[in-house]
């Protein structure tokens, strides 16, 4: 994973948000990363933003929300659920429409993704601790990478494995220096630097680069939200085009299809 997050590889790269959203296919399930990477040419590198989320019976499993209603034919919380109770329910897609999915095991989302793909654990209750254990027993660090917020929690990963790769929040100079400082090494993060491209990235982006590191733009709480198709097509090209190399979207296909539309218009 180190070269494929190490910036000058040529490589860009698009990020699935909760694995994305499609019509008829749910987020955090396989079946819409599977359809996803199905639809992205090759030469564009994919990962995927997932939610892992324990059960009752301490199963981590792959769910945004502490509640089930909104993606799920269930109620109540997740955690309430027994492993066996969650895989009886059905997920939904994003118009809210029952499908035959199940909610997936982080296990066989891993199992899945080898060989495929690159898997980003947000954070969400599963201890880090547990995570740490989990990743290192299931040989899953050669594919799958932890988001983090501070120095302090790539440290801890590291003291449980120097191989960990992480989705580090490195938004601004202050905080670039504060990992830095810390030691962390650039060659093992992709830094998340926020939901905007905007001209007081450059310097950022530069000072990253300078590093070895790719930096990434999430588009699902900006972007994403723009509801003229052209001019959001128009946005995804603008934020490779000012120097990140990966962009997150509850859309990854149609970022793909952004991009190959300006390699057609440059032939």
């Amino acid at each position: 994973m180190k070269e494929y997050f190490r910036h000058g590889n040529n490589l860009i790269l698009i990020s699935g948000h909760r694995g994305g959203m499609e019509n008829g296919f749910p987020e955090n399930s396989i079946e819409a990363l599977e359809n996803t990477v199905n639809q992205i040419p090759q030469e564009i590198g994919t990962l995927f933003e997932i939610d892992p989320r324990l059960t009752k019976d301490s199963v981590i499993v792959l769910f945004h929300d502490e509640t089930l209603e909104r993606t799920s034919n269930g109620k109540g919380k997740l955690i309430d659920l027994t492993l066996k109770e969650v895989k009886n329910l059905r997920l939904k897609d994003k118009e809210g429409n029952i499908t035959g999915f199940t909610i997936p095991t982080l296990e066989e989302a891993i199992q899945w993704a080898k060989g495929k793909t690159v898997l980003n654990l947000d954070k969400k209750d599963v201890p880090m601790q547990m995570t740490a254990q989990f990743l290192i027993e299931h040989n899953a660090l050669g594919h799958v990478m932890v988001t983090v917020h501070s120095p302090e929690q790539a440290l801890y990963y590291l003291s449980q494995d120097s191989r960990f790769m992480f989705s580090a929040f490195i938004r601004n100079m202050e905080e670039l220096e504060s990992y830095e400082k810390a030691r962390i090494p650039f060659n093992q993060l992709m830094a998340y630097v926020g939901p905007l491209s905007k001209p007081e990235n450059k310097e950022l982006y530069q000072a990253l680069n300078g590093r070895g590191a790719k930096a990434m733009v999430s588009a699902a709480p900006s972007y994403d939200k723009e509801t003229n198709m052209d001019q959001r097509a128009v946005d995804y090209i603008q934020v490779f085009a000012d120097g990140a190399e990966v962009l997150e979207s509850d859309y990854p296909i149609a970022v793909s299809e952004a991009l190959r539309m300006v390699k057609v218009q440059k032939r």
